[in-house]
């Protein structure tokens, strides 16, 4: 047997080992081109659905929401699927990342924006995960990724335990494996477990039933009807209002644009669930919208008249980047009010040239700052979020500055500061440049090192201007925005998930280490850097630039609220921020040494904890707009109260063990209730984006108890009686190693693997949107913990 092995390999029998190899790899490799023919993208829109098929909004696309959605919905979807559209199904998947550590910068790939069909998304690079080849139902199946993805989970489903084995790879920065139909047998091979839904239970038969039959029916879906005549009538008005022809109005209305393009606006006087962007248009209203698709939304539009215009949302709304924003008669007023009647002169339009454009204090410099500050500050909740929400879905760059929890208050428009501040950042409008004013950054430390000196002269300069025109006793309670007495926009709590974060009106959770106090300037300049100026395809060195100087802009926000303290707590209050950080650093970044020289807040202090008073005096000056919903004071069960404020006190070893966020039902004869644990991780300082971990304090961690919904990626569930609440409390006081953590969830958790895990899903979801029609979208499910 051993002589015949040797003749193979002699020369006459090469042809033949060769065709025995070949025959393998055809069978592991099937050529679906001579079996379905070429592959063209197919035209799936009919006018009329065939009769007997599956129907693609009212069956397939609300069993899509509910289980696909919430892993394939943004930027950070597994080979940029995105589910959440028709159009998204169809423009497939691709290998290229938007999330990489790239030297240059990457062509965008938005939805709706970067290419228009599907043949535009071939030349892309983007493949098919619907059969392209012969429309029958062999090829329908066998060459759609997407149906060979879901028979695999069918074929292989999660092996029966409670923790997944470590060939399932859950981390953020995993590698990708883009299957296509022709290399789907190799995928199957390395991966048989990895079938949709990856790394969670397969769906019930009901639903892949739906889903198969579409697909083998062809994936075709009826086009979408026209919009209502009563959205058509109120979007002609708006378009009207941000469209005149006046340099004021063209000036504002590029200012509107700059700061809302990401929201999703909606008419409240007919559906808060029909959801509209503001785009750029060659074409005036009344025509139809001819696109104007720049990297950033004040790069040059190449047309002389730019025309702002109304369009529909047209994906699932998913939490993580949802951030409506209110249209109807009293804020067209008010805009009217802010930006039309107030008596200014606007002598010409501003250039698109990136040096200047990138600049809000240059390029709306004739607009009256106090308007500009009233409009972010109407909506603070909106401006603040979008620093998370508006540009990624991923926000590990700008989160790693910033503290786990700590509160939000704002600059009162009407004090004389702001004047005052308005001369000061008109002086320097010139030498204020935005890292955005660059594109790609290639020596992102040389250009930090001239930021870092542009920033120290500023607040040189700052430090000089507020000593000469500021009395010494200027600061007071006075100088934090109230609200005006009505709105509820005047205090916010930012809590951080380690790479997401969830902006909160009020002052949520324990008391935190640290504040910011905001004014105009710092809003300006957070947006673009983070929203307006930050680009998700950018290269690396754009993305570093952005977390180093936005270090500048948290440190002035820190000083702004340590202004209000008295010298010693102020000196005090630096040292505990900024744990073994260099003296002299944080004197020139934290400190205003000439008017801290002479100022004494006129704050009434009364004890040795400044910090502590002012916070509660803060808390009562905003009560009157301070909302409640998410105070424990909201649950009407004081049993069910007073256990979950046990968990209030708890600090150290057992939140260590604690998930970012978990979500808890706590079922009730009365009703259901529903809290968030989020754990707040602790650290010496926030000047390091390598060292982050080197900087915990987890002996400080603490837990945040909060009624409702709080953040996008939930990293687990608890289902909890009432009646077994105070155990649950006590398991998670007690917790003190992992095998703690995985009883308490053998107890009351919903893991990943629970074979009932996709009802659960759903009354979450469901008590979600209840609890929160306007603002709820689908969650993200990339983050679920397995433990």
């Amino acid at each position: 047997m051993r002589n015949r092995y040797r003749d193979l390999l002699t020369g006459k029998h090469w042809l033949l080992l060769v065709i025995l190899i070949s025959g393998c790899a055809a069978v592991g490799t099937r050529e679906f081109g001579k079996l379905y023919g070429p592959a063209e993208p197919h035209e799936r829109a009919v006018a009329v659905l065939p009769a007997g098929d599956t129907d693609y909004w009212t069956e397939v696309k609300p069993i899509l929401e509910n289980r696909c959605v919430v892993c394939h919905g943004c930027y950070d979807a597994p080979c940029q699927l995105k589910l959440s559209s028709i159009e998204g199904i169809e423009r497939g998947g691709s290998k290229a990342e938007v999330y990489a550590t790239r030297i240059r910068e990457a062509q965008p790939t938005r939805i709706f924006e970067d290419a228009h069909s599907v043949a535009g998304w071939r030349e892309k690079g983007f493949y098919p995960v619907l059969n392209e080849r012969a429309d029958t139902p062999d090829a329908n199946r066998e060459a759609s990724v997407m149906y060979r993805m879901l028979a695999l989970k069918d074929q292989n489903p999660l092996p029966d335990v409670k923790q997944l084995p470590d060939s399932f790879d859950l981390s953020l920065e995993r590698d990708q494996s883009c299957a296509a139909d022709d290399t789907f047998d190799k995928f199957t091979k390395e991966h048989p477990l990895w079938g949709m839904p990856y790394a969670l239970p397969g769906l019930p038969d009901a639903e892949q039933d739906v889903l198969k039959r579409w697909i083998e029916q062809g994936a075709v879906y009826t086009k979408r009807p026209p919009l209502a005549l009563e959205y058509v009538e109120h979007i002609k008005q708006w378009e009207a209002f941000i469209n005149g022809d006046s340099l004021k109005e063209q000036l504002v209305a590029r200012y509107l644009f700059e700061h809302l393009y990401f929201a999703h606006l909606y008419f409240p006087d007919l559906d808060n669930q029909a959801f509209f962007t503001v785009v750029r248009s060659a074409t005036p209203p009344g025509e139809p919208i001819e696109l104007i698709v720049t990297r950033r939304p004040y790069d040059d539009p190449g047309v002389e008249r730019v025309y702002y215009r109304i369009q529909p949302v047209l994906s699932t709304i998913v939490t993580k980047t949802h951030m409506p924003y209110r249209l109807d008669e009293q804020r067209m007023q008010r805009w009217q009010s802010l930006f039309v009647d107030e008596p200014y002169e606007v002598t010409q339009l501003p250039s698109y040239v990136a040096e200047y454009a990138s600049n809000p204090f240059i390029t709306f410099d004739e607009m009256p700052t106090h308007s500009r500050y009233q409009f972010l500050l109407d909506e603070a909740q909106f401006t603040i979020m979008a620093f998370i929400k508006g540009t990624v879905c991923r926000g590990q760059v700008a989160l790693s500055v910033i503290q786990d929890d700590f509160w939000v208050f704002f600059t009162n428009p009407d004090s004389p500061s702001l004047g005052l501040m308005e001369d000061f950042m008109a002086q320097r409008n010139e030498s204020l440049q935005m890292p955005a004013a660059i594109g790609s950054v290639f020596r992102p430390l040389t250009r930090w090192r001239q930021y870092k000196k542009q920033q120290q002269s500023m607040l040189s300069d700052r430090d000089q201007y507020i000593a000469a025109h500021v009395p010494p006793d200027a600061i007071s309670l006075d100088l934090v925005w109230d609200g005006d007495g009505v709105n509820d926009n005047a205090a916010l709590t930012v809590f951080r998930h380690f790479d997401s974060a969830t902006v909160e009106k009020g002052l949520l959770g324990q008391t935190p280490k640290t504040a910011w106090v905001i004014g105009y300037g710092i809003l300006e300049r957070i947006h673009y850097l983070l929203v307006a100026g930050y680009d998700v395809f950018g290269n690396v060195g754009h993305q570093l630039m952005t977390r180093l100087y936005m270090d500048f802009l948290r440190m002035e926000a820190e000083t702004n609220f340590l202004q209000m303290l008295p010298a010693a707590a102020r000196a005090r209050e630096r040292d505990l921020w900024y744990q073994g950080i260099d003296a002299e650093e944080i004197k020139t970044h934290l400190t205003l040494p000439v008017f801290e020289k002479n100022s004494v807040p006129n704050i009434d202090y009364k004890t040795d904890d400044q910090k502590q008073e002012l916070f509660a005096m803060l808390e009562q000056r905003l009560k009157a707009v301070l909302p409640t919903k998410h105070e424990l004071s909201a649950i009407s069960s004081p049993e069910i109260r007073n256990e979950l404020e046990r968990l209030h006190p708890l600090k150290g070893r057992p939140v260590n063990l604690m998930p970012e966020v978990a979500f808890v039902q706590i079922h009730s004869a009365t009703g259901d209730e529903y809290v968030s644990l989020v754990a707040n991780r602790a650290y010496s300082s926030m000047t390091s984006m390598l060292k982050e971990q080197k900087n915990r304090l987890p002996a400080d961690d603490t837990l945040s108890v909060i009624p409702g919904f709080i953040g996008a990626y939930p990293n687990t569930f608890y289902r909890v009686d009432a009646s077994e609440l105070g155990d649950f409390v006590d398991a998670i006081s007690s917790l003190e190693v992992e095998s703690d953590y995985a009883d308490l969830l053998d107890d009351y958790g919903v893991r990943r693997t629970d074979p009932d895990f996709w009802p659960n899903s759903d009354t979450f979801h469901q008590a979600y949107w209840q609890l929160n029609p306007l603002t709820s979208g689908m969650l993200d499910f990339n983050r679920l913990e397995n433990r």
